[in-house]
């Protein structure tokens, strides 16, 4: 058994090892000293390795969750290694056959998909970093994805606006190329610097061809010609490709923002400003705190979201106020969505759950719960004629497809 955890271990040498052992997740050596220190747990010794005593330590499988939660804001990674078959099986091989175990997950900050690991109300960012070009010219880009939401969005960027990017984003994890020192230098001189991996770059023909096997070929033309797009978005999706193993992704098309449509603020003007969190690093007591009412998850990201980012374009700023004035005046209906809406699960975040194998009946009961929810605001929208074009578009949307979407909340229903 310690030949095979070491054989696995090896391939694994810069995370913890969670090494399945019937209910208990085990750690030996160096692992788990450094968990047991983390976690604050018993650290025990198990049999000898070249003479000396091998530590160990343990936590339950079914309550693996919140310990995962404390390593990884410790800043930690996490490989997952599951028995791939039951006891049994291994004994038709021999009674001392070990059973067979295997790595299915790597878990980094970011590419959490669990609710215990995430905060409701804020983005999990994954963000990567191109550095094409030359020192005189250089080519930036910066992709950043949520995978608990779908999100995903690049854009060039510049040495001197990268720190203002990721103060912005807050990213729970930082992709950067081992040769990026300019960008290391930069990113350290932050007041709250993201943590970082260290990653091996694309080339942008291998970029292109990644994403367009994921995304299809029309969702590569979208990004235009950047090379640096390419290559920060296909970086992203290559390292969540490699922490999730076989499961099945959850991800949109990588979509480009404009800098010109949106004002840049820098890091020091967030923080001075506490639009996100205070000095002090809370939520509480910032401006997103003061004027955030909105009733779901997903609307305290959004709100998080246009506050870091407030809009530049007069036409996209004068249909956004449009949309905001008509709910505000028109109480009756404002008051019957947000009923409606206080009753809704976090759907995107259930969704990517069960497209990757790590949901249960709780999500597809959100998943259900969400579409009915869903098809009651889009009929008390179109009920009414004089909508502003932003709140129309939602409508819309919410009308595609109605028939497929009524016919699954109730299977889904009926099973449930």
């Amino acid at each position: 058994m310690m030949a095979q955890y070491l054989d696995i271990k090896a391939g694994y040498s810069d995370a913890l090892l969670f090494y399945r052992m019937g209910d208990f997740y085990e750690l030996f050596f160096d692992d788990a000293v450094a968990a047991a220190a983390a976690l604050d747990i018993t650290l025990t010794h198990r049999g000898k390795h070249l003479g000396a005593a091998v530590p160990m330590c343990g936590v339950p499988f079914h309550a693996s969750e919140g310990y995962l939660q404390r390593l990884i804001r410790a800043g930690f990674k996490v490989a997952i290694c599951e028995q791939m078959e039951e006891p049994s099986e291994a004994k038709k091989r021999g009674s001392k056959a070990v059973v067979r175990r295997d790595v299915v997950r790597l878990v980094t900050a970011g590419t959490l998909s669990e609710d215990a690991l995430l905060q409701a109300r804020r983005n999990n960012f994954l963000a990567a970093l191109s550095c094409l070009g030359t020192d005189e010219r250089p080519e930036w880009a910066l992709a950043w994805l949520d995978m608990s939401t779908g999100e995903f969005f690049v854009r060039p960027t510049a040495p001197d606006g990268l720190a203002a990017l990721l103060a912005r984003l807050a990213p729970g994890e930082l992709l950067l190329p081992a040769e990026a020192a300019q960008a290391r230098q930069g990113v350290a001189g932050m007041p709250t610097p993201p943590p970082i991996s260290t990653i091996t770059p694309l080339d942008s023909a291998d970029a292109a061809s990644l994403l367009a096997d994921e995304f299809g070929a029309d969702a590569l033309n979208a990004l235009g010609n950047a090379r640096s797009l390419h290559v920060a978005a296909a970086q992203a999706l290559a390292y969540v490709r490699a922490t999730q193993f076989d499961s099945a992704l959850c991800l949109r098309a990588p979509q480009t923002e404009h800098g010109e449509a949106l004002m840049g603020l820098d890091a020091a003007s967030l923080a001075n400003l506490e639009v996100l969190r205070t000095q002090n690093g809370e939520t509480k007591g910032s401006l997103l705190a003061v004027i955030d009412m909105s009733v779901t998850a997903a609307g305290g990201r959004a709100m998080a979201a246009r506050l870091a980012a407030p809009l530049a374009d007069r036409t996209a700023i004068e249909a956004r106020l449009d949309a905001v004035g008509f709910l505000r005046d028109d109480s009756a209906l404002r008051d019957a969505l947000r009923d409606r809406l206080k009753a809704l699960p976090d759907m995107a975040r259930a969704l990517t759950r069960l497209a990757m194998q790590r949901g249960g009946p709780r999500d597809c009961l959100a998943l259900g719960q969400g579409l009915t929810g869903a098809a009651h605001i889009a009929r008390a929208l179109a009920e009414r004629p004089d909508l502003p074009p932003a709140v129309a578009d939602m409508r819309t949307a919410l009308a595609v497809e109605a028939d497929a979407v009524a016919a699954l909340a109730d299977t889904l229903a009926h099973a449930l």
